[in-house]
């Protein structure tokens, strides 16, 4: 049995390591995947040694570099239950959706691109939660023609957004709501925080709920500048805070578009 150390650079959030792990699907080799968020790690115990595995991680751009590679025993590794995963993945999906139809109603109410912004930033993790969940026993085939769909399907949204926040910094329009800007802010950060601890619960019984780990995560991130910007709102009674976070995290939805396409290729 050999066991690989590989570094991502740009593995920063759970829905990536599950685009990871769709990636590697369908490689018989690979006998168990580790994933270290915090530290952007990831184990790879596969039965024999085959290049495919380091191609596969390079195509999604990701920043992936091989550290290592090691002859274990077989008897060190402890396989995955799949059964368990597909629980954890089902939490997070129906928490990221449920977030998506929270925040894009909440947005269009107090007219906050951010808030629209950030929930189809939901959408895309529900898109990969849902693609990870759909992809066991599905064809290579489906599963990379599902995966395009949905990428074109967020690229598309993700694009028409752009549009609108343009829109609207030419157009005389009225100021959001920065009340519930913040207050579904705060509701989305507790909501991601929470499928974090789920996810990472479930890989080790020490510190899952360590502020490193946390805060490395985009889709926090993302909603710490949300809540600037109603902050932002508040203070300067202006709509440009929103407008401008709105772009910033419409393209992030565009760069998730395009990662999920890779999956596709």
């Amino acid at each position: 049995m050999l066991k690989s150390e590989y570094h991502i650079s740009k593995m920063d959030c759970p829905s990536e390591e599950n685009m990871i792990r769709m990636k590697l699907d369908g490689l018989n080799v690979i006998k168990k995947l580790e994933f270290d968020i915090e530290k952007r790690n990831l184990t790879v115990f596969h039965s024999e040694a085959d290049e495919e595995i380091l191609k596969r991680l390079e195509a999604l751009n990701f920043g992936a570099k091989l550290s290592g590679t090691e002859n274990i025993d077989e008897s060190e590794v402890i396989l995955e239950s799949s059964e368990v995963q597909s629980k954890l993945l089902w939490s997070v999906l129906i928490i990221n959706f449920t977030f998506f139809i929270i925040e894009m109603t909440t947005g269009l109410i107090s007219k906050s691109m951010g808030l629209v912004a950030d929930s189809l930033d939901m959408l895309a993790d529900s898109f990969v939660y849902g693609l990870s969940l759909w992809a066991v026993g599905s064809t290579v085939l489906r599963k990379k023609k599902v995966a395009r769909l949905s990428g074109y399907f967020q690229l598309s949204l993700a694009l028409l957004g752009i549009i609108e926040v343009t829109r609207r910094f030419i157009s005389s329009e009225a100021m959001p709501d920065f009340r519930i800007m913040i207050g579904v802010s705060i509701l989305a950060l507790i909501a991601n925080a929470a499928c974090l601890y789920i996810l990472q619960k479930s890989k080790s019984k020490e510190a899952h709920m360590k502020a490193s780990m946390i805060f490395t995560s985009n889709d926090i991130i993302i909603n710490g500048g949300v809540i600037l910007a109603g902050v932002l709102v508040l203070l300067t009674q202006s709509k440009y805070p929103d407008l401008i976070i709105g772009s910033i995290v419409f393209l992030i939805v565009v760069r998730g578009a395009i990662r999920i396409l890779q999956l596709g290729k």
